[in-house]
């Protein structure tokens, strides 16, 4: 089923290029949109076949000189893969809706129709990689590809193309480093494909396999968002389209987790304690920076953005968790970890993209992504509010959403962990738990902020107040996310043999963190049960109840009478006293306040006739980004400053520039010579 299912991907991904580049603007958005969804439900279906125990392997030697193509699927890859499908799927539908609002411009265009099969069958793709060279190819079609769609509404927005220019800078630093780190994993190993890495690991120097390790962790944690390496996640997730978005952030960050997966375990077969403290490092910092900077945005795509980097912070803490368990011997609680990892993956998949597709859905009925000029939203889009609502209650982590069950198993791995004896345990475990909870409960904030000022209380633009619900295919592919995102919340039990398979590929044989029926997730090593049906079931019966003792309280007081609310003479409240985004998150910027290092400024205008008299105020609040500012900014400026200073090296003669192509000869051939 497999190479069945693969081949069917790739056929529907050019045939949806094809059609992208060829049909008018009525059909194109609806055959590339079936088009991408094939891609999305036969990749699917190879991963699922993969999840089940399928294994297969090929070499399609004549698709790339000298090298060929090789492919393989295991459980590992598996997994990915079938998370890919189910968001394309969706965003495949919930897109033909999307783009019909965009004519032949934008997101409509022929060139952004013709690539986005492409990016979505790279998705697919990257996960069967099993060689350097495939992966390294199709690891760059899918950053081209995400590249050419964040550009695909440059023309309307000058944002778009500074936004890209980042994207672009960040995606290939990120690649340099990561063919840096397989080259010589490639030369040490004697080969480069992943049959060749695994067994020529161990003749490897400890020192090689850390430059390895270290050079493609960080090209991966750079693609996942990971602080301080997410520069390009808050400026490229909201210039995209939001269908963009929603693959982007659901589907080709976890990519950055799999090939952490598959090279720190799979390949290297593990390593010391440093680097999976160096990783734990990276994701407890990435959650909780990413969350507060989640609680201080008002721009509701770049809110979302910041809760990728939160999220991938926290699935990477659990992959940097079961590590730092396989080194001290206990491959129960690393396979535990790793499970939690790969189930927080599949949900935040779920919600994040259901998130970004009300987002957008938002966006086309507003023009506005300010939660400051929005509000009232749920009178006049009770679908949409309805379906946020529901990805908002998965990353707020509380029962019943999604999310709350792989942090529970996450703290539940860390918890447990406390038993395992060492200094290093003592110390980081404490603080892993305290970095999930925190997120946990400024997630809770970031959400309820979003929904109640964004869909609540009353209109605070014109645009707000002109809203429509968004057409049928969009609400139709929310409808899917949000059905996925209920089934992972109510029976994630359906999960945990393919979660089993995914950790032993991964290199932890026989450990079986996960089990039970879809009704409940067993720990077997750890002696805990969850049955998330029966804690639904118990709000549903407690809600009830509460609400049944207030009409039967009610019975007995006094007729009620409606008369006018005393409002001191001020008049009707009007949307202006109303909580805005802003207003929201200024206790948490107060609390957070040495972390966040907001800037203010208070510029006061005073009339010409006196300087006691104030014609005008203006008040100014800014959160900048500031591991961006105190980190890139400086980098820039250094660039920029060589740059400049470069421009008295190209004087316009011809002589010049022989002379610099002859010392560079001489030095090239001396380097050589003193290295040979």
């Amino acid at each position: 089923m497999v190479p069945a299912a693969l081949t069917t991907a790739s056929v529907s991904g050019v045939a949806g290029m094809l059609a992208g580049l060829a049909l008018p603007p009525r059909m194109r958005g609806w055959a590339v949109g079936a088009l991408t969804a094939g891609v999305g439900v036969a990749g699917g279906a190879s991963g699922v076949a993969a999840l089940g125990g399928s294994r297969w392997s090929a070499r399609l030697p004549g698709l790339l000189p000298l090298a060929g193509v090789h492919l393989a699927a295991d459980a590992l890859s598996g997994l990915f893969m079938a998370v890919a499908g189910a968001v394309v799927v969706a965003v495949a539908v919930y897109g033909a809706g999307y783009v019909a609002g965009h004519g032949s411009h934008g997101f409509g265009s022929r060139g952004a129709q013709a690539v986005l099969p492409l990016f979505a069958l790279s998705l697919v793709l990257v996960p069967a990689a099993a060689s350097v060279s495939t992966f390294v190819l199709l690891w760059e079609l899918m950053a081209l590809a995400s590249l050419l769609l964040v550009l695909a509404e440059h023309r309307g927005r000058a944002a778009v193309r500074g936004a890209a220019v980042w994207y672009a800078v960040m995606t290939q630093l990120g690649l340099v480093l990561l063919l840096a780190g397989l080259m010589v994993y490639a030369a040490g190993a004697g080969g480069e494909t992943f049959t060749a890495l695994r067994s020529g690991t161990a003749a490897m120097s400890p020192t090689v396999r850390g430059l390895v390790f270290v050079l493609t962790a960080v090209a991966f944690t750079s693609k996942a968002g990971l602080v301080p390496l997410h520069a390009w996640l808050p400026r490229a997730h909201p210039e995209a389209p939001s269908a963009v978005s929603a693959l982007m952030s659901a589907a080709m960050v976890n990519l950055g987790v799999y090939g952490l997966v598959r090279v720190g375990f799979d390949l290297l077969g593990g390593g010391p304690v440093w680097w999976w403290l160096l990783v734990m490092a990276m994701g407890g910092v990435s959650a909780v920076y990413g969350i507060l900077q989640a609680a201080m945005a008002s721009d509701l795509k770049r809110l979302l953005a910041y809760s990728t980097s939160e999220n991938m912070g926290l699935v990477v803490l659990g992959v940097g968790a079961a590590g730092l368990f396989a080194h001290a011997g206990n491959e129960a609680l690393a396979g535990l970890a790793l499970a939690a990892a790969l189930l927080h993956v599949v949900n935040h998949s779920a919600f994040k993209a259901l998130l970004f597709g009300a987002a957008g859905s938002v966006l086309r009925a507003t023009g506005v992504r300010d939660l400051d000029a929005l509000g009232g939203l749920r009178a006049r889009m009770p679908v949409t509010a309805g379906l946020f609502a529901v990805g908002a209650l998965g990353a707020v982590v509380l029962p019943p959403g999604n999310g709350f069950i792989s942090e529970w198993l996450l703290l539940q791995s860390m918890i447990h962990g406390l038993a395992v004896p060492g200094v290093t345990m003592a110390i980081v475990l404490p603080l892993a738990v305290a970095v999930i909870a925190l997120s946990a409960g400024l997630a809770a904030a970031v959400f309820v902020k979003a929904l109640g000022v964004g869909f609540f209380a009353r209109p605070r633009g014109e645009q707000a107040a002109a809203a429509k619900e968004s057409p049928p295919p969009m609400l139709i592919g929310m409808g899917l996310l949000a059905a996925l995102c209920a089934a992972l919340a109510l029976v994630p039990g359906l999960l945990g043999e393919g979660l089993d398979r995914a950790v032993e590929a991964a290199g932890y044989a026989g450990t079986q963190p996960v089990s039970g029926g879809g009704l409940r997730v067993r720990l077997d090593e750890v002696s805990a049960v969850f049955s998330p049906l029966w804690v639904v079931g118990a709000l549903v019966v407690a809600l009830g109840a509460v609400v049944a003792t207030v009409r039967w309280a009610g019975r007995h007081r006094q007729r009620r009478v409606r008369a006018r609310l005393w409002d001191c003479g001020g008049g009707a409240p009007t949307a202006r006293m109303a909580y805005t985004a802003t207003s929201f998150a200024e206790p948490l910027q107060r609390v957070f306040d040495d972390v966040l290092a907001p800037e203010q400024d208070v510029d006061v205008t005073h009339a010409r006739e006196s300087v006691y008299l104030v014609e005008w105020v203006k008040f100014r609040n800014r959160v900048p980004d500031r591991i961006e500012h105190r980190l890139y900014r400086p980098v820039l400026e250094l660039l920029a400053a060589a740059g400049r200073s470069a421009r008295r090296l190209a004087g316009g003669s011809v002589h010049v520039y022989l002379g610099y192509g002859f010392f560079g000869l001489v030095a090239l051939l001396l380097v050589l010579v003193v290295g040979w």
